[in-house]
């Protein structure tokens, strides 16, 4: 059989109808990929047969006792790969998703989980990567955490269990590690079918444990693919100081650990709740599970995904490593979307699909296809509507101070380059029932909830690209309080309604197939659609902290009533372009309703204006400010019909990882009703 004539039988194309290939013999594969290399191809072939597929589960020792027993560990890594290349001596990459999920939730917007047949042995792998890299060259595993599903030890959230499970895996691939046929025997087995070269990807849980893996330096990653992923486990459950959840990482381990896990991990819940404490204060447990100090040590390029209105892992989780990469001169491409914890296989699948491809045969396979040399960035501008940048941010983006001032009446201020005049003072009272919509609402009136800062309309379009701080001067009347700081977008528009159940997209009936498919694991999948709202304006960055982490060190102390303090807060770094004739406005208000915990009092803080300022990342910097909010333009006119702003979820309880279906099957991205801390 020709080259051509082989592949004209097994290619099966992206979205088509599926059926189960006609197979050449390994002799005849190993020709035609002989073939391909010779002409120098520019992507991965579907050339093997996914039916026929080598399926098995391998258990690798992690070289850690997590649960103390006595013995080190073992992970349950479920393999998928071509068959046709035993006995041939060609090896080659591995794609790999890591996950607490398999057993106890599912992953995708279907929540799909691993099956095994009578014997044990893999029968469906969740997601499209296996139906569709697998005819394609490559090798998938699918890793269970230590303390989940198939795997021993247990759960802890980010540690040195979790993080040593994936990377045990890596150097399993690369002949370092040690495999075994069963979970407790003593049958070794080897990769001798993997070159080495392996890629990471998974959305938030699975995409955070990539980014933990690929700080440990460990050789043979030479890719991540992390989607919505955490880069501090502090900052999931804090930010500064400031509660974000109502629940706390021993029970997040709770919730996924099995359960034979679950009586011998006791030990292991206590010190995740003894090492969390409810103050905030930075701990040896949450500098563990701190992978940005560790972007030194990373050798694998990144390819991030995250939603810019993702209020489960949120924006500053991106905006952080991306920065600490950067430094280290880590090779990067990013995509950023108006969704919320989505990922990009449901917001845009198709592109998502051939860009994804394209990556992994350069990182992997070695395959001179260009996509080093394209834009690094992709943002989403409106729903389904998307721009490219060569670099992000892009060039000429530079932080500009920028201050309010009092306007003519109290609580409805001017945001401007000039500072305010000494004396100047804004008041607000913590009001735990509102949140930024409510503030937004209300940007041109007095409410004692907030101060509110906005430039006039402007004449141009000023684009913000990066991450804000905001410093403060304020006084409390109480020993507690929160602030928070949002940026808003003042003007109407049509964007993705990401405060709904599906963050931005409505899943529909009819499916598309990437890949080939077997009786027990399709390669079809719902599509979706983008779920669109018009409003009023949007709040497109935000940021918290509690006053009593005004020092910025990690530790909290007392609070004086009537005392100054200064603080600055991070806001989340955003892409976000406010359009000729809206307004830019900056909010200080105390608890988010929904976003942030309230704290022990109910606190008047006075803001002192002259002390207050906002460094923001102006596309063009402090000129382009300066342009955008001269002369005299005319206030966009409102859309008939349109909301005030989305509403943020109003439960604090979610975890990292699960699906945003709105298909009504998926209840498993929350932590079980009244989980406390």
């Amino acid at each position: 059989m020709t080259v051509a004539a082989m592949t004209a039988v097994l290619l099966a194309p992206a979205g088509a109808a599926q059926g189960t290939p006609q197979v050449a013999g390994p002799a005849a594969v190993q020709d035609a990929a002989l073939a391909q290399q010779a002409a120098r191809p520019t992507e991965s072939r579907p050339v093997y047969a996914y039916d026929r597929a080598v399926r098995e589960t391998v258990w690798v020792d992690t070289r850690v006792d997590g649960d103390k027993d006595g013995k080190t560990d073992r992970v349950a890594v479920d393999v998928v790969r071509p068959r046709e290349l035993d006995g041939t001596g060609r090896r080659i990459p591995v794609i790999m998703d890591a996950s607490p999920y398999y057993a106890c939730c599912g992953r995708g917007n279907e929540s799909q989980k691993k099956t095994y047949d009578s014997a044990g042995k893999p029968v469906q792998f969740p997601l499209f990567y296996d139906n569709y890299f697998v005819p394609r060259g490559y090798g998938y595993v699918a890793v269970d955490f230590t303390g989940t599903n198939r795997s021993d030890g247990c759960v802890d959230i980010g540690g040195r269990s979790e993080i040593a499970s994936a990377k045990a895996v890596v150097d399993w691939l690369n002949g370092r590690g040690q495999g075994y046929t069963t979970r407790t025997g003593d049958s070794r087995t080897h990769a001798h079918w993997s070159n080495g070269s392996t890629g990471m990807i998974g959305k938030s849980w699975d995409g955070t444990v990539a980014n933990g893996t690929a700080a440990t330096g460990v050789k043979g990653l030479k890719t991540i693919v992390p989607i919505g992923a955490i880069s501090s486990w502090y900052d999931y459950y804090f930010q500064q100081g400031a509660d974000l959840y109502d629940g706390g990482p021993d029970d997040l381990a709770g919730y996924v650990e099995s359960k034979d896990a679950a009586p011998r991990c006791k030990a292991v819940k206590k010190q995740l709740a003894d090492g969390a404490p409810l103050n905030g204060n930075r701990t040896p447990l949450w500098e563990e599970r701190d992978f940005v100090p560790d972007a030194r040590k990373v050798r694998a390029s990144v390819f991030a995904v995250h939603g810019m209105q993702d209020l489960n892992v949120r924006m500053n989780h991106f905006g952080k490593w991306w920065d600490a990469l950067a430094k280290q001169g880590v090779d990067r491409k990013v995509w950023l979307s108006q969704t919320g914890h989505v990922d990009p296989f449901d917001f845009r699948r198709a592109e998502w699909v051939k860009t994804l491809h394209r990556w992994f045969d350069h990182e992997l396979m070695g395959y001179a296809n260009g996509i080093d040399r394209e834009p690094m960035a992709d943002i989403e501008r409106a729903p389904d509507q998307w721009t490219t940048d060569k670099v992000w941010p892009p060039r000429g983006t530079d932080s500009t101070k920028v201050r309010p001032h009092q306007g003519s009446s109290a609580g409805v201020g001017v945001l401007g380059l000039k500072r305010a005049k000494p004396g100047s003072t804004e008041t607000f009272t913590d009001d735990p029932r509102l949140d930024e919509t409510a503030w937004a609402a209300k940007i041109d009136t007095g409410t004692p909830e907030k101060a509110g800062f906005a430039t006039r309309p402007l004449s141009r379009d000023l684009r913000l690209s990066g991450s804000s701080k905001v410093t403060l001067q304020v006084t409390p009347s109480t020993t507690s309080a929160h602030l928070s700081a949002v940026l808003v977008d003042l003007g109407p528009d049509t964007i993705r309604n990401y405060g709904a159940r599906g963050e931005g997209i409505t899943t529909l009936p009819e499916r598309t197939c990437w890949g080939p498919s077997t009786p027990g694991d399709s390669s079809c999948f719902k599509e979706t659609r983008a779920d669109t709202t018009t409003v009023d304006f949007t709040v497109f960055s935000r940021g918290w902290a509690s006053l009593a982490h005004h020092r910025g060190d990690g530790r909290a102390r007392p609070v004086t009533p009537g005392k100054r303090y200064e603080i600055t807060v991070d806001l989340a770094a955003t892409d976000h372009v406010v359009p000729a004739g809206h307004r830019l406005a900056l909010i200080v208000a105390g608890t988010d309703a929904g976003l942030v915990e309230a704290p022990d009092t109910r606190p008047i803080l006075g803001v002192d204006l002259a002390g207050t300022s906002a460094k923001l990342p102006f596309v063009g910097g402090e000129r382009a400010f300066a342009r955008a909010t001269s002369g005299h333009a005319a206030a966009a006119p409102l859309s008939p019909g349109a909301r005030d702003g989305v509403q943020v979820p109003q439960d604090l309880s979610r975890m990292p990882g699960t699906a945003p279906a709105d298909t009504g099957t998926d209840r498993t991205r929350f932590l079980l009703p009244g989980a406390g801390r």
